[in-house]
């Protein structure tokens, strides 16, 4: 029966393996499976122990415990296992690598010798909780980042999954922890490149639209009242002069017009000129006059924000009212923007077709796409609420500073 056992755990473990270095498994799956072998080899190093009574049994055993602890140090990622009192009692190759403390080193020593002491209050806390429940495993952080203790003193960003064990000696803990520290910097570098991406675009906008405004629009502006002056000054029997010069007055109407729009949808000289509070009204309005829908406004007059918030605000607002326009067929958009503490909320509701959030991606869905990552760029949240038929309201949050600026 021991041998069965033996079998069995280094089966399970070597699957589990496998999965861990095979660049196509599922996220996450790596971790749990991992974690399930690791804790059937605990399990039977612990039953095998109490039941080996004979030479046999013993041999076994040893040989077990050595096939195990090649496995478990062929991992690529840490496990490490801790009894009831939190030491740690497993610790493989992996975790001499990320951690930096040797084996010898590591065992009988409390587990909070690899967390930073600022987390290890709520570590403490989060475990006993964890044995509380009965769950045999789980995912840690709940999508939040952890972070380790190297023997450096260095803190690292990890991923973590834990599981638990009842034995006759008390509860036995194993964690498998991933080192993320590559991957969260590629995150951050990827955000500081969007966030410097969208403040360069929005200074092209910004420097487009007011040389339309200021200079095209101004030219046009002059070559209309030239021509003006010209139709007056004109003999009145001279009526195909006159009629043309009408349709080039009409042309030039459209002309002007129809720059200062295109400035304004790049970016509103509002905004700069005068703020956040006058450029959504002007938005609002511009929305209902150009879509023929009624827009509701309430906005909180202290919410006025330095950049890049002002800018964000806007933009979500604008986005979410095209969103509007293009694919919901409402008859009535009401826009909430408030400040509550260190945060301002804004809110779009329409009662339009509304959508299925689980759907298939359409090519709707990018103005959400953009939606969420001007959001993100400033550690705001994004909730989407919407049914088929029934309307959508979208709520984003940005967290800002007292002064509204970055610094």
């Amino acid at each position: 029966m021991a041998i069965v056992l033996a079998v069995m755990a280094t089966l399970a473990l070597l699957a589990a393996l496998h999965l861990i270095s095979s660049p196509h498994s599922l996220p996450g799956l790596p971790l749990v499976a991992a974690l399930a072998a690791a804790t059937c080899g605990m399990a039977w190093l612990v039953a095998g122990r109490d039941a080996a009574r004979d030479r046999a049994g013993k041999q076994a055993l040893e040989g077990a415990d050595a096939r195990l602890a090649g496995l478990l140090d062929s991992a690529m990622d840490a496990i490490i296992t801790v009894d009831s009192e939190q030491n740690v009692i497993l610790y493989n190759k992996a975790a001499e690598k990320i951690f930096g403390w040797p084996t010898p080193e590591m065992l009988g020593q409390p587990l909070t010798r690899l967390i930073p002491p600022r987390h290890q209050a709520a570590h403490g806390g989060q475990l006993r909780r964890f044995g509380q429940t009965g769950t045999t495993s789980r995912r840690m952080g709940d999508g939040t980042v952890l972070y380790g203790l190297r023997a450096s003193g260095e803190e690292f960003p990890l991923e973590a999954s834990i599981s638990q064990l009842d034995t006759a000696h008390g509860k036995l803990y194993t964690v498998i922890l991933r080192d993320v520290t590559e991957r969260v910097r590629a995150a951050e570098e990827l955000s500081a490149f969007a966030s410097a991406a969208h403040a360069i675009r929005e200074s092209e906008k910004t420097r487009i639209a007011r040389e339309l405004h200021d200079e095209l629009a101004q030219s046009l502006t002059a070559i209309k009242m030239d021509a003006t002056w010209v139709r007056e000054a004109m003999p009145r029997d001279a009526q195909a002069l006159r009629a043309k010069l009408d349709d080039m007055l009409g042309l030039l109407d459209t002309t002007v017009a129809a720059t200062r729009r295109i400035a304004s949808d790049l970016r509103p000289l509002l905004l700069d000129d005068l703020g956040l509070v006058p450029a959504i009204e002007w938005l609002t309005h511009n929305f209902s006059q150009r879509h023929g829908v009624l827009c509701r406004l309430s906005l909180d007059e202290e919410v006025e924000l330095g950049e890049p918030y002002a800018t964000a605000v806007f933009r979500i607002v604008q986005e979410s009212l095209v969103n509007v326009a293009k694919h919901a067929g409402a008859s009535r958009v009401e826009v909430r923007i408030e400040r509550t503490g260190a945060a301002v909320v804004l809110e779009v509701a329409d009662d339009g077709a509304g959508f299925a959030l689980e759907a298939p991606r359409k090519t709707s869905s990018l103005g959400l796409m953009g939606l969420r990552e001007r959001a993100r760029l400033l550690q705001g949240t994004v909730d989407i609420d919407t049914v088929p038929g029934r309307g959508t309201r979208i709520r984003v949050s940005i967290p800002v500073p007292e002064t509204g600026d970055i610094t």
